[in-house]
């Protein structure tokens, strides 16, 4: 399995779309409910996604044509982060973090936050990030984490 890790394109808005409601029907489904999920997936059509791609600095994970992830850059904060149920586990996330992470550090970004949902949490532990605190939109709990980029607590 070859992924490649690429800057999003405009074209590339329904396949990310179409990742992100899956992940979230899929896989975030089960830390929140149907209704929480149901207010986010507006968030996230493709027209939003479009907006979103003209706004912040937006990756996509992709298997020969096939996009399979997304991650974006908003400043210091890691947005979007998603890969489709079907091939998670197989390191693409950790690919496009990496991307992620070495953008931040050519902008000299020296620490990255990220609001977790509870589903990502052990990944982004994983990749070295720390709980700062929760936090809440109606019944949605949220996870933010950090972590330094300079080697510096």
């Amino acid at each position: 399995m070859e992924c490649t890790i690429r800057p999003a394109r405009e074209d590339d808005a329904d396949e990310i779309s179409a990742v992100i409601l899956r992940t979230l029907r899929e896989t975030n489904a089960k830390d929140y409910a149907r209704e929480i999920i149901e207010r986010i997936e507006h968030s996230f059509s493709p027209s939003a996604v479009l907006q979103l791609i003209a706004r912040r600095t937006v990756f996509v994970a992709a298997i020969g044509s096939r996009v399979v992830g997304t991650a974006s850059l908003d400043g210091s904060v890691v947005r979007t982060v998603f890969v489709s149920p079907d091939v998670q586990a197989r390191g693409i996330g950790k690919l496009l973090m990496a991307e992620i992470e070495r953008t931040a550090r050519e902008r000299d970004i020296p620490r990255l936050a990220v609001p977790s949902s509870l589903s990502a949490e052990t990944f982004y532990v994983q990749l070295g990030f720390k709980t700062v605190r929760d936090s809440y939109y109606g019944e949605e709990r949220t996870i933010i984490m950090e972590r330094s980029l300079d080697n510096r607590p």
